[in-house]
């Protein structure tokens, strides 16, 4: 009887694969653990253990495994069973689970390592060019990658030239696993235990007296321990003496100081003493009181609270609760930008217990987090996480918080696969008997929907906190104030006043246009071109600070053009508005203000969102212009007034959430003002006034768009009432594009008939010079979800064996936000 188990491998295949091990590794081996597998020719991938079993595979021979790498599983079963039900649902693989699960440092990678031989007696006299290249260059190093090889003859197809070292006996090939990730060892010194005592200490100093700088760094050492009993860093005691490291490498020789090693987390807060207490008002009491009654039923709650009603001190009170219990909770953001704030909320409530995971992150640090959650409960009680979180090996989830659940960007764009944190988190609740809670000011049609129809319990919170007054919402007809003349630059008069009476109170204004760079067309005036992106069908857009032309889709740049580039005309002009322009517009009319930016430009790299919202907390930053950004529950005290620049481009938008999308961006935005005792106001701009979103936005009334946003979507059949399925096909070749499309179109209509929607070219059919189309299909209530996408994978299956479309992409995605 042979031993053998099932790995996932880290690619996209639809299978798992079967490997041989011997009895002594079957009993050393279960399922979670990491093993490093060959596959292929030469490549050695890390996969993780899913079963172990006695079984062998009948279509091919199994290989035996290349070693252990864990001493136990670093997967827990529950997270084995989410990952199965992630790649059966959102219609992926399992090894593309595993790719997003896991920090990138736990997949070892492996790489060809071209060596010399040590015994030299190859054929050195008849070699190639291109072969005494490599040759020489091994003389110089030990060992060079493939890559290296590639870029040292220049050359991708470097493997012939390779094999003929190998043949001719020069080289060899060595496959070596790399292990990526490093604790951070940190450099401590203490002072040798014999010169503690006082008589040793004296002579110690007399000794030094001819050598005054290593005099200098014990004295320093005497002091600094005074101070504190914490470990000694070397790099703190060469700085706090004002000697190099060599002084104090020189007293470690002569054994007077001893170094040691610490493991360091790479992720440290500073934290103030923990000793708050929460107090809620009587609405929040109401609302948490209904809450944990309703959890004795359901185990799914949404919170439908008002901007600035305090529902983050509810959560703060029901973690409090899941924590004396003695259970992990999972606190999920749609933004890394609302990190920063909450951590030090959360911070001062409960001190170290709380953990942050995000993207932002290197992979060591999310290495260090994992860890933490899998073996150390005491230090990941609450961990506070962009979507990927939902991924880590909890071991006793109680509680999921999603906050701002409303927010698209729990929903996975690319790469596979293609999940919604928000309803992930469901199903992993379940796998833990935890108890799940939904917050939002504006929620989704979908969790509204099933709050109100008996899936999850609506909790219901209208009042704002400490009793003060929602913001004034006034509407700006922009159509009239062009005719009137009252406009400047982008900013009617009414803006401008209540922006320059604001500051003169010393309060902080918003300005909100969602859309970054300085002007999104650039146009002829005498023949009407205007600069396109080679690779996409986007016009390039104005960065007015880096003086170029870019596209926001592949990242190609050009320098700002001086004359038309198909007429040679000088006389070129700018059209549209992005944030830049607001921003150069206000420094002009407002020079004694400091105004500040916050968009995809500003806050690349690992702090820039929190630099900008320290600024604006701290008020450095008297007026902070940005988009979508500034709408995701940031909670800034001096906010008086909002300005939505130009409501139009959020409603003109070709998809069927475009109305919800608007409504909630809008309240969003306009629930940053007026957070303490002044009433906020805020200023909505748009050429359509009378528009039922605007309407409803400046009544807040979101039952109304609720409740005819349903009608609409039950008429044209859409979520909450059907469930979508989005396939988008793509490729280099058009015509290719577009008879894929045609075919995979007309596979579905056989069976699913007129709920099939396309093959339609999306708004930007070109991206990086690949083709675009879409096919949308709608799935009825009553039509079995796990058969349909059996179906589709039958066809999709069919697809893929067809060669002359071997170059094209079909993409699913499953509930497309």
């Amino acid at each position: 009887m042979g031993f053998y188990i099932n790995v996932i491998l880290p690619l996209p295949l639809e299978m798992q694969f079967t490997y041989e091990i011997s009895q002594a590794e079957s009993e050393v081996l279960t399922p979670g653990m990491r093993v490093a597998v060959p596959f292929g020719k030469s490549k050695i991938y890390t996969g993780i253990v899913a079963s172990v079993h006695n079984t062998a595979p009948e279509k091919y021979e199994a290989k035996e495994i290349e070693q252990i790498l864990d001493d136990s599983a670093i997967i827990t079963d529950n997270q084995l069973k989410f990952w199965n039900w992630i790649s059966s649902y959102y219609m992926c693989a399992e090894g593309e689970v595993l790719k997003a699960a896991l920090p990138g440092g736990f997949l070892l990678e492996s790489e060809s390592l071209i060596q010399l031989v040590p015994s030299g007696n190859g054929e050195e006299e008849n070699l190639g060019d291109q072969e005494y290249l490599i040759y020489e260059a091994l003389q110089r190093q030990s060992s060079l990658k493939i890559q290296e090889i590639m870029q040292l003859l220049d050359k991708k197809t470097v493997l012939p030239v390779i094999n003929r070292l190998v043949s001719k006996g020069i080289v060899v090939v060595n496959q070596e696993i790399f292990e990526q990730y490093k604790p951070k060892l940190i450099r401590y010194v203490k002072l040798n235990e014999k010169y503690l005592s006082e008589k040793e200490m004296h002579l110690l100093l007399d000794e030094l007296t001819k050598a005054p700088k290593q005099k200098a760094v014990i004295l320093t050492l005497f002091q600094l321990q005074a101070k504190s009993k914490k470990p000694l860093e070397l790099k703190v005691l060469s700085e706090a003496s004002g000697t190099s490291t060599a002084v104090i490498r020189s007293l470690i020789d002569k054994q007077i100081l001893i170094e040691y090693h610490l493991q360091k987390d790479r992720i440290q807060f500073d934290i103030d003493d923990v000793d708050q207490k929460m107090v809620l008002n009587e609405w929040q009491q109401t609302a948490f009181n209904e809450i944990t009654e309703a959890y004795k039923d359901t185990d799914v709650c949404l919170l439908h609270g008002i901007t600035s009603s305090g529902k983050t001190e509810i959560y703060i009170k029901l973690i409090e609760q899941v924590i004396k219990e003695g259970k992990q909770v999972l606190y999920l953001l749609p933004e890394i930008a609302l990190t920063a704030q909450l951590v030090s909320r959360l911070q001062s409530f409960f001190g170290e217990q709380v953990l942050v995971y995000h993207s932002k992150y290197s992979v060591n640090e999310r290495m260090e987090v994992y860890k933490h959650v899998l073996n150390d409960n005491e230090k990941a009680r609450i961990i506070l996480g962009a979507r990927s979180a939902i991924f880590l090996p909890f071991q006793d989830l109680g509680l999921i918080v999603v906050d701002e659940e409303h927010e698209t960007t729990f929903k996975q764009f690319d790469p596979a696969p293609r999940y919604n944190a928000r309803d992930a988190s469901v199903v992993l609740a379940k796998f833990h008997d935890a108890k799940v809670l939904m917050g939002s000011a504006t929620p989704s049609l979908e969790t509204y929907y099933n709050a109100t129809h008996n899936k999850y319990t609506l909790v219901s919170l209208d009042r704002r906190y400490g009793n003060v007054s929602p913001p004034e919402i006034e509407i700006v007809d922009l159509k009239e104030k062009y005719k009137k003349k009252r406009m400047t630059g982008h900013f009617s008069d009414r803006l401008l006043e209540e922006i320059k009476l604001t500051l003169e109170e010393g309060e902080q204004v918003i300005l909100f246009q969602n859309r970054r760079g300085y002007s999104p067309i650039l146009e002829c005036l005498t023949c009407g071109h205007s600069p396109q992106c080679p690779n996409c069908d986007v016009s390039l857009t104005y960065h007015n600070q880096s003086n170029q032309l870019r596209c926001h889709y592949c990242g190609y740049h050009m320098a700002m053009q001086k004359q038309c580039m198909a007429c040679e005309s000088v006389e070129l002009t700018t059209k549209g508005f992005g944030t830049e322009q607001i921003e150069t517009e206000l420094k002009s009319l407002l020079p004694e203000a400091k105004i500040g930016r916050m968009d995809l430009d500003t806050t690349r790299g690992k702090h820039g969102h929190q630099k900008i919202i320290s600024a604006f907390e701290q008020e450095s930053i008297d007026v902070l212009v940005g988009t979508q950004m500034l709408s995701k529950g940031l909670d800034f005290r001096k906010v008086r007034l909002v300005g939505i620049m130009n409501a139009d481009n959020l409603l003109n938008f070709p998809d069927f959430r475009a109305h919800e999308r608007s409504f909630q961006l809008m309240l969003q935005v306009a629930g940053r003002s007026g957070r303490t005792k002044n009433r906020g106001k805020v200023i909505i701009q748009t050429y359509n006034p009378h528009h039922q979103i605007v309407k409803q936005v400046s009544e807040n009334n979101y039952i109304e768009m609720y409740k005819e946003q349903l009608e609409e979507r039950y008429q044209y059949q859409y979520p909450p009432y059907y469930k979508l399925i989005k396939f988008t096909i793509k490729s280099k070749d058009y015509s290719k594009t577009n008879d894929a499309a045609d075919w995979i179109a007309k596979s579905l209509a056989n069976v699913f008939k007129e709920n099939v929607l396309g093959p339609e070219f999306p708004p930007v059919a070109r991206i990086r010079n690949e083709y675009y189309k879409n096919i949308l299909l709608k799935i009825p209530p009553n039509q079995s979800l796990g058969k349909t996408k059996k179906y589709i994978h039958k066809i999709l299956t069919s697809f893929k064996a067809v060669g002359m479309w071997r170059s094209v992409r079909v993409i699913s995605n499953v509930d497309p936000s």
